[in-house]
């Protein structure tokens, strides 16, 4: 378990996945004729039919009774030779697929199985700076508070070369987010990031905040982020499941089905190399 995490529902700490149509001068969506009959994929996923669809893969399912769904459809799929749950008209399982892959839907070349379920890295939420001698800990405890701790972000927030906030809560160690003192403003390390000169930064901040304090750079604003984002996600169509910008590495953060080269390098042209991350859910079958 990370035991690092942005807490306390704080704007500057949220994420946003959305989906939406085309705009001219984003990356391509998914051609359809991007994979040839010869390159098979594969994916642990949720295969579910029901609500009118027959069997779609899914990357992500509604925690409901029967669930919820939707991707793109599986060509060949039985029902009869996989095991599975069902109610209310819905089928639903969880399996490993392999397939070709057209753009639109995955035709599959070997029977389901077993699905293999990895966790994916969880976002490293601890500090850039160098911690002070003798470690993190308040400056001036009386403005180590909750309401201190708000003030800091707002004020940030009200400079153009904001490039975001988060919340280092490595003090909590194999605890977690369930800790009694999982909150505690005063042994948190808050991290706030910007562009552009920093030198008067810490002292700016410093007038309101006295807790644990990183104040580091960025190549990018919260507000460019977020507008590569939108521009982004909404050319990618059905293409895109997901959609967020990451406060400390900086960058966008986009999952598609399968992602080319071509969207890389267009993306990687437009807005700067690295810039744009796409991560695919159909993998290359080694």
């Amino acid at each position: 378990m990370n035991r690092r995490t942005a807490t306390l529902g704080l704007a500057a700490t949220l994420t946003l996945t959305s989906c939406g149509t085309g705009e001219a001068g984003a990356p391509p969506a998914q051609p359809r004729h991007e994979a040839t009959a010869q390159a098979r994929y594969e994916a642990s996923v949720t295969v579910l039919e029901g609500g009118g669809h027959g069997p779609q893969i899914c990357s992500a399912v509604a925690d409901s009774l029967p669930p919820q769904c939707g991707g793109p459809d599986v060509v060949g799929w039985d029902w009869e030779a996989v095991r599975y749950e069902s109610k209310a008209g819905v089928r639903w399982g969880d399996y490993r697929v392999v397939g070709t892959w057209d753009g639109a839907s995955l035709t599959l070349t070997e029977p389901p199985g077993p699905p293999e379920r990895k966790t994916p890295p969880a976002e490293d939420f601890s500090s850039p700076c160098p911690a002070p001698t003798g470690g993190w800990r308040p400056v001036d405890p009386a403005k180590a508070t909750q309401p201190a701790l708000e003030r800091a972000i707002a004020r940030a927030g009200t400079a153009e070369e904001f490039a975001g906030a988060w919340l280092d809560q490595d003090y909590l160690g194999e605890r977690g987010a369930d800790s009694p003192d999982a909150n505690d403003p005063a042994r948190l390390v808050l991290n706030l990031r910007f562009t552009g000169d920093l030198s008067e930064r810490e002292a700016w901040i410093r007038e309101v905040w006295g807790g644990a304090l990183c104040v580091s750079g960025a190549r990018r604003t919260e507000a460019e982020l977020n507008s590569i984002q939108e521009r982004v996600q909404s050319g990618l169509g059905d293409a895109l499941i997901t959609a967020s910008s990451s406060v400390p590495r900086n960058r966008v953060e986009v999952g598609v089905w399968l992602a080319t080269d071509e969207q890389r390098r267009a993306a990687d042209e437009r807005y700067g190399a690295g810039v744009v991350e796409f991560e695919s859910v159909l993998q290359p079958v080694k």
